[in-house]
């Protein structure tokens, strides 16, 4: 994973009315944490953040930050979770992890897929997406930003799982190798989707009550 720069301020905004005046003067609050020192309250430009994020393939990115005034000039970060409004999907906070170039850490890492399974073009099959990400450890250079499989040689029938997943070099997948990430299974009769349907338009059954007897 290509590192990329980020500059950070010390935050001594706290509170609910502290963070508010921080996000309306376009900053966010951020924490950074790591094992070799104590969390450090951050606030961030909330443009340059929202840019990162939107030229990434996901939310895993490695940044070199400086933080104004710290005695270290570089610091290696991971963006560990980002903090989204529910309505406007704007960031609210972000929680940074600090580590080291030597530093094996673990991560949950998008999965995607290419091209069209042989089982759905041919066969009428479904493609099910069961894994969205899955965790994976390394050096944070050796990191990927996103897990594509190759779906096209999928049957109906067939699935890709943890373990067949081709490890990027210096990476560890980790997971129970069985666990499915894709599938395509079989189309859906006419008759399943009709009971289905029923099933549902008749909602969940009524408990009998029996009344004691006086």
């Amino acid at each position: 994973m290509k590192s990329v720069p980020l500059k950070a301020y010390p935050r001594t905004a706290t509170g609910r009315c502290g963070v508010k005046k921080l996000r309306a003067s376009a900053r966010i609050p951020a924490v950074i944490y790591g094992r070799k020192r104590a969390p450090q309250n951050l606030e961030i430009q909330r443009k340059e953040l929202e840019d990162l994020i939107h030229g990434s393939a996901a939310e895993n990115i490695l940044f070199d930050l400086t933080v104004e005034g710290d005695p270290e000039p570089l610091r290696l970060a991971l963006l560990q979770q980002v903090q989204h409004h529910a309505l406007t999907g704007g960031i609210l906070h972000a929680d940074l992890h600090e580590v080291a170039a030597d530093e094996r850490v673990v991560v949950s890492v998008p999965v995607e897929t290419t091209g069209e399974a042989e089982g759905v073009k041919t066969g009428g099959g479904v493609l099910e997406h069961v894994l969205f990400s899955v965790k994976v450890r390394g050096l944070p250079k050796d990191l990927p930003e996103v897990l594509v499989l190759d779906v096209s040689h999928l049957q109906i029938g067939q699935a890709i799982h943890i373990g067949e997943i081709p490890p990027p070099a210096g990476v560890e997948i980790l997971g129970g190798k069985n666990v499915t990430v894709i599938a395509v299974s079989a189309p859906v009769t006419e008759a399943e989707e009709t009971a289905a349907t029923e099933a549902a338009a008749a909602g969940p059954l009524e408990p009998e009550v029996i009344k004691e007897k006086k």
